[in-house]
Formats: C-alpha cells, structure tokens, sequence
C-alpha cells in the first residue's frame, strides 16, 4: 500500500459524505434530547428507571466486540487475508445480529410494560432514538452480508480493498452513534 492511500480516508468518499450527514441528524436529535432531558428532568429520571442498564450495556459490548471484528476483517484484507477477512466479517455479522436479538427482546419487553410513542416526552425520545438506530444497523449488516459474500468469492484483495472499508467505516460509525446514545439515554441522569 503507497504511502498516500494510507493517508486519505478509508473506503468510498461517498459513504464519508453520507456518515457525516447521518453523524449531524443523529447530532441534532441527542441536542434536542439533552434539551428536552434539561426541561424535564423527572420525567425523563422516571422513564429511565424503566429501561433495563443490563440490555443496554449488553449491546454496547456487543457492538464494540463487533467493531474489534470489523477491524480485523480490514486488517486483514490489506495483508491479503481474504478468508480470514471473511472470517472476521461473518464474525461481525453474527454479532450484529446479536444486537437485534437483544433489542427486540428489549422494544418486546418495553412494548408489555406500556411503553409507546405517543405515551410521554421521553418515551416518545427513547424509541425513536433506538429505532432509528435499529435501522441503521440493519442496514449495517445488509452492507456486512454482501461484502462478506463478495470476499469469500475473492472480490477483494489487498490492492483493491475499498468495499470492505466502507463497511468498515459505517460499521464503526454505528457502534460510535450507540455509545453516545446509551451515555445519554441509559446513563446519564
């Protein structure tokens, strides 16, 4: 690898572009949370005692065990790895899917106890800012499948490696977007 291409970002310039976009909203919505959480601090004290800390830290390890996998996976490509990369992608995936299991355990479980959208101000918050993260790790791993598929049929080498770093950069990307989210909605009080 040249010494310029370790330099520039990794991956599509057009994934940069749209994580950054996603890096703003989600941006607006946790000021607008602290905002909300700042005029009403009972309210939103009151809602946090319902979520469970355990599921929530559960997925933040998770995630980062996740990240660690997405690493590797890119790691290892650029030593031209490709199973190996495979691996480490598949071994992401499974996590990723891991994730969704324990959050719909979690939306499952918030569901019988009540909890809804329209129900108050910080309910209204917690299942939007979840949900919308929820998605963005579907998607993730929709993004994971597909490069993993490609490696495993030797479509990435180390001198043509760019796929598996654009998942790379999305993954990170949502497990950065869930660490901040789970400070603020699981944590911070």
């Amino acid at each position: 690898m040249r010494a310029q291409d370790r330099e520039a970002l990794p991956g599509d310039l057009a994934i940069w572009i749209f994580i950054f976009a996603e890096l703003l909203v989600f941006g607006i919505l946790f000021a607008v949370y602290a905002f909300a959480r700042s005029a009403h601090v009972a309210l939103f004290n009151q809602g946090q005692a319902l979520l469970d800390r355990r599921l929530g830290l559960a997925n933040t390890l998770v995630l980062i065990t996740s990240s660690y996998a997405v690493a590797r996976a890119t790691e290892a490509i650029h030593r031209d790895r490709v199973q190996a990369c495979g691996r480490w992608l598949l071994a992401a995936l499974l996590l990723g899917s891991l994730f969704v299991g324990i959050k719909c355990h979690e939306f499952a479980r918030d569901a019988q106890a009540g909890m809804n959208l329209s129900h108050d101000l910080f309910q209204m918050f917690y299942l939007s800012l979840t949900g919308f993260h929820f998605l963005h790790v579907v998607m993730g791993m929709a993004i994971l499948a597909a490069v993993a598929a490609k490696t495993f049929a030797g479509g990435y080498r180390a001198h043509d490696c760019t796929g598996v770093e654009t998942a790379g950069a999305w993954w990170h990307m949502v497990d950065l977007v869930w660490i901040i989210l789970f400070i603020l909605v699981y944590v911070l009080r």
